[in-house]
């Protein structure tokens, strides 16, 4: 009589865990950018999972329009947007609350080719990816992901168009012999 029910408590642990697995859901984020495109990223083991850019390394870098450093990295990947632009996204969330409007101005005067979103339609998305990588509210802070999603990078203040550049060299062509 014990083993049969040592049988049945070990059956319902095994069936809780695959109903709890089939009913996990991967968090999926639907955020707009200011020019109206509607980016599709969701949540990875060891990154994020960027549907609009699969097989690209991206840039993900929480910024803001009255941040010194962040305005001097502008004309830099502008730079690597046109030199990378079969291989390299990138994605400028805006956290210092400008307002849309502003921002829309602000994108158009600098001529800016990478994807701008605005604090305000991104609040989730900050918040998780705040979570999940530690970030403290400094700006630029620049996340980077290889091709597959998985982070690969993480700088904090002003990164420079040489550092940039070189990890991005290493999200296109990363070592043949590292263990994942």
């Amino acid at each position: 009589m014990a083993n049969f029910f040592k049988l049945l408590i070990t059956s319902l642990l095994f069936i809780t865990f695959i109903d709890a697995k089939e009913n996990s859901k991967i968090l999926t984020f639907k955020i707009p950018t200011i020019d109206g495109k509607t980016l599709t990223i969701k949540e990875a083991k060891n990154g994020l999972e960027f549907e609009d850019y699969k097989g690209k390394v991206v840039l993900l870098e929480f910024w803001g329009t009255h941040c010194p450093p962040c305005l001097m990295s502008i004309e830099h990947y502008k730079e690597l947007m046109n030199e990378y632009k079969d291989k390299v996204a990138m994605i400028a969330v805006e956290v210092q609350m400008t307002p849309k409007s502003k921002l829309k101005e602000f994108v158009k005067s600098k001529n800016i080719n990478y994807d701008v979103v605005a604090q305000e339609d991104a609040t989730e998305f900050i918040q998780y990816v705040a979570a999940r990588a530690g970030w403290r509210g400094a700006i630029p802070y620049l996340l980077i992901f290889d091709k597959e999603g998985n982070v690969i990078d993480i700088k904090r203040g002003y990164a420079s168009k040489d550092y940039v550049k070189q990890v991005i060299e290493y999200g296109l062509n990363p070592p043949k012999n590292t263990k994942k």
